[in-house]
Protein backbone atom coordinates (compact mmCIF):
# COMPACT_ATOMS: atom_id res chain seq x y z
CA UNK A 1 0.00 0.00 0.00
CA UNK A 2 1.32 3.51 -1.22
CA UNK A 3 1.07 6.10 1.49
CA UNK A 4 1.87 9.72 1.72
CA UNK A 5 2.51 10.31 5.15
CA UNK A 6 2.83 9.41 8.52
CA UNK A 7 0.82 10.80 11.56
CA UNK A 8 1.54 10.47 15.64
CA UNK A 9 -0.61 11.62 18.21
CA UNK A 10 -0.17 11.58 21.67
CA UNK A 11 -1.86 12.45 25.09
CA UNK A 12 1.16 13.20 28.20
CA UNK A 13 -0.54 13.32 31.18
CA UNK A 14 0.84 14.17 34.46
CA UNK A 15 4.17 15.60 33.09
CA UNK A 16 6.91 16.16 35.25
CA UNK A 17 8.88 19.10 33.65
CA UNK A 18 7.96 21.95 35.75
CA UNK A 19 8.53 24.48 32.57
CA UNK A 20 5.33 23.66 31.16
CA UNK A 21 4.70 27.42 31.01
CA UNK A 22 8.07 28.20 29.15
CA UNK A 23 7.29 28.43 25.27
CA UNK A 24 10.99 29.76 24.56
CA UNK A 25 12.16 26.39 26.26
CA UNK A 26 9.74 23.82 24.84
CA UNK A 27 10.95 25.83 21.59
CA UNK A 28 14.16 25.40 21.72
CA UNK A 29 14.04 21.60 22.56
CA UNK A 30 11.90 21.34 19.60
CA UNK A 31 14.39 23.06 17.66
CA UNK A 32 17.56 21.10 18.92
CA UNK A 33 15.77 17.73 18.00
CA UNK A 34 14.61 18.93 15.05
CA UNK A 35 18.06 20.04 14.37
CA UNK A 36 19.38 16.41 15.83
CA UNK A 37 17.32 14.21 13.43
CA UNK A 38 18.37 16.51 10.37
CA UNK A 39 15.04 17.97 9.84
CA UNK A 40 14.39 21.75 8.46
CA UNK A 41 12.72 24.44 10.03
CA UNK A 42 10.99 26.80 8.12
CA UNK A 43 8.94 28.20 10.72
CA UNK A 44 7.58 28.31 14.03
CA UNK A 45 5.21 30.00 16.62
CA UNK A 46 3.95 29.77 20.02
CA UNK A 47 0.93 31.56 21.52
CA UNK A 48 -0.63 31.70 25.32
CA UNK A 49 -4.30 31.15 24.72
CA UNK A 50 -6.46 32.95 27.11
CA UNK A 51 -8.35 29.78 28.05
CA UNK A 52 -5.28 28.56 30.00
CA UNK A 53 -3.31 26.65 27.60
CA UNK A 54 -0.25 27.04 24.68
CA UNK A 55 0.16 26.57 21.50
CA UNK A 56 3.14 25.96 19.61
CA UNK A 57 3.64 25.05 16.01
CA UNK A 58 6.53 24.44 14.38
CA UNK A 59 6.32 23.87 10.24
CA UNK A 60 9.29 22.29 8.45
CA UNK A 61 10.05 21.12 4.94
CA UNK A 62 9.07 17.52 5.20
CA UNK A 63 5.59 18.32 7.84
CA UNK A 64 4.43 19.73 10.96
CA UNK A 65 4.61 19.56 14.74
CA UNK A 66 1.65 20.82 17.08
CA UNK A 67 1.66 21.03 20.39
CA UNK A 68 -1.05 21.96 22.99
CA UNK A 69 0.30 22.44 26.67
CA UNK A 70 -2.06 23.18 29.74
CA UNK A 71 0.32 23.54 32.18
CA UNK A 72 -2.42 23.53 35.42
CA UNK A 73 -3.35 19.89 34.02
CA UNK A 74 0.14 18.81 33.33
CA UNK A 75 -1.08 17.66 29.67
CA UNK A 76 0.26 18.11 26.43
CA UNK A 77 -1.19 17.14 23.27
CA UNK A 78 1.16 16.54 20.83
CA UNK A 79 0.70 15.90 16.66
CA UNK A 80 3.13 14.79 14.01
CA UNK A 81 2.73 15.13 10.91
CA UNK A 82 5.63 13.39 8.52
CA UNK A 83 5.00 13.90 4.59
CA UNK A 84 7.02 11.05 3.82
CA UNK A 85 5.86 7.08 3.36
CA UNK A 86 9.16 5.97 5.17
CA UNK A 87 9.31 8.60 7.71
CA UNK A 88 9.34 7.98 11.74
CA UNK A 89 7.43 10.61 13.54
CA UNK A 90 7.55 8.15 16.90
CA UNK A 91 11.33 9.20 16.70
CA UNK A 92 10.27 12.72 17.40
CA UNK A 93 7.25 11.99 19.86
CA UNK A 94 9.83 10.18 21.99
CA UNK A 95 12.52 12.96 22.20
CA UNK A 96 9.65 14.82 23.06
CA UNK A 97 7.97 12.51 25.48
CA UNK A 98 11.66 12.81 27.28
CA UNK A 99 11.26 16.26 27.81
CA UNK A 100 8.26 16.11 29.41
CA UNK A 101 8.38 13.04 31.69
CA UNK A 102 4.78 12.17 31.84
CA UNK A 103 3.56 9.43 34.20
CA UNK A 104 0.76 8.20 31.17
CA UNK A 105 1.28 8.26 27.16
CA UNK A 106 -1.65 7.51 24.51
CA UNK A 107 0.13 7.09 21.03
CA UNK A 108 -1.89 6.54 17.95
CA UNK A 109 0.32 5.98 14.41
CA UNK A 110 -1.81 6.99 11.22
CA UNK A 111 -1.11 6.06 7.61
CA UNK A 112 -1.96 9.06 6.17
CA UNK A 113 -3.00 8.93 2.31
CA UNK A 114 -2.93 5.44 1.99
CA UNK A 115 -5.64 3.91 -0.45
CA UNK A 116 -6.05 0.35 0.49
CA UNK A 117 -8.45 -1.72 3.14
CA UNK A 118 -9.72 -0.79 5.86
CA UNK A 119 -8.06 -3.29 7.79
CA UNK A 120 -4.87 -1.44 6.75
CA UNK A 121 -6.14 1.81 7.70
CA UNK A 122 -6.28 0.62 11.29
CA UNK A 123 -4.57 3.17 13.58
CA UNK A 124 -1.97 1.41 15.85
CA UNK A 125 -2.56 2.52 19.76
CA UNK A 126 0.24 1.89 22.43
CA UNK A 127 -0.86 3.19 25.80
CA UNK A 128 2.55 3.19 28.59
CA UNK A 129 2.33 4.11 31.99
CA UNK A 130 4.87 5.09 34.01
CA UNK A 131 6.05 2.09 36.76
CA UNK A 132 5.70 3.97 39.41
CA UNK A 133 1.87 4.75 38.51
CA UNK A 134 1.60 1.50 37.82
CA UNK A 135 2.20 0.61 41.56
CA UNK A 136 0.00 3.27 42.91
CA UNK A 137 -2.86 1.87 40.40
CA UNK A 138 -2.42 -1.53 41.06
CA UNK A 139 -2.46 -0.82 45.37
CA UNK A 140 -5.77 1.21 45.05
CA UNK A 141 -7.27 -1.80 43.22
CA UNK A 142 -6.15 -4.19 45.86
CA UNK A 143 -7.60 -2.11 48.40
CA UNK A 144 -10.72 -1.31 46.98
CA UNK A 145 -10.89 -5.41 46.32
CA UNK A 146 -10.53 -5.77 50.33
CA UNK A 147 -12.87 -3.05 50.69
CA UNK A 148 -15.19 -4.65 49.39
CA UNK A 149 -14.65 -8.21 50.68
CA UNK A 150 -14.82 -6.80 53.50
CA UNK A 151 -17.93 -5.08 53.06
CA UNK A 152 -19.44 -8.07 51.69
CA UNK A 153 -18.41 -10.39 54.82
CA UNK A 154 -20.01 -7.99 57.47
Amino acid sequence: MKILARHLTADLFNCQNKQLNDNEQILDMLKKILQELEMQLISCSSENLDNGHNVLMLIMSDGHITLHVYPERKYVALDVFLCREDAEPDKLGQAIRSFFKPDKIKTTILKRGGFGTAKELKPKVKTRVAPLRKIHNTGAKVIRILARRNNNAQ
